[in-house]
């Protein structure tokens, strides 16, 4: 099974969310978490492709381009990561998919249980944001998972501070998915 994670935005080039009070960026979170999910994903025995969202040429072209490598691998599953960001009072986890009742709802359900089931993080539930480019642009099953939010003292403490716990239900709920999906 491939797998093409998308950790977005891009340390030092396009931050993303920002709290300011923990001094972290949602594109640094991304960045570890994604490492840490590939090599979590290795272990298992998916071949795993890692490419950071690239805002120089604009977003849009930055995340086409991105599509355009996960097509042309070409990838069996999609997982684009990242923070949400909104008001203080705003938590917990949700997951993004083109449309619903498809391969990618199956996907975002099992790497949403596992985050809010071992993380205890907010469920939010699965949500079709079929304007997104990462999930309109691809081929395969694809998801955008919004981690936590961090512009919430809770949440973004647990994006800091359980990364590996993050990273380890993330990898768990794809390959969730690959068995479930007899892969």
């Amino acid at each position: 099974m491939r797998v093409f994670l998308n950790p977005g935005h891009h340390p030092g080039i396009d931050p993303g969310a920002v709290n300011r009070g923990y001094g972290v960026t949602e594109a640094d979170i991304a960045h570890d978490v994604g490492a840490l999910v590939g090599s979590y994903l290795t272990a298992a025995g998916c071949e795993v492709k890692i490419v950071q969202s690239n805002n120089l040429a604009g977003e849009d072209a930055a995340y086409t381009n991105v599509c355009l490598s996960a097509n042309t691998w070409p990838a069996d599953i999609f997982v684009s990561l990242h923070c949400n960001a909104a008001t203080p009072a705003a938590q917990g986890t949700e997951v993004l998919v083109y449309d619903k009742w498809s391969p990618a709802d199956t996907l975002a359900g099992c790497i949403l249980r596992q985050i809010t089931g071992n993380l205890g993080t907010v469920d939010r539930g699965v949500k079709a944001r079929p304007g997104l480019i990462v999930l309109n642009s691809t081929h395969m099953p694809a998801v955008l998972v919004e981690m936590g939010f961090i512009t919430n003292d809770a949440d973004c403490r647990m994006l800091i501070d359980q990364q590996d716990e993050l990273a380890r239900a993330i990898a768990r709920g794809i390959t969730d998915y690959i068995t479930e999906r007899g892969e």
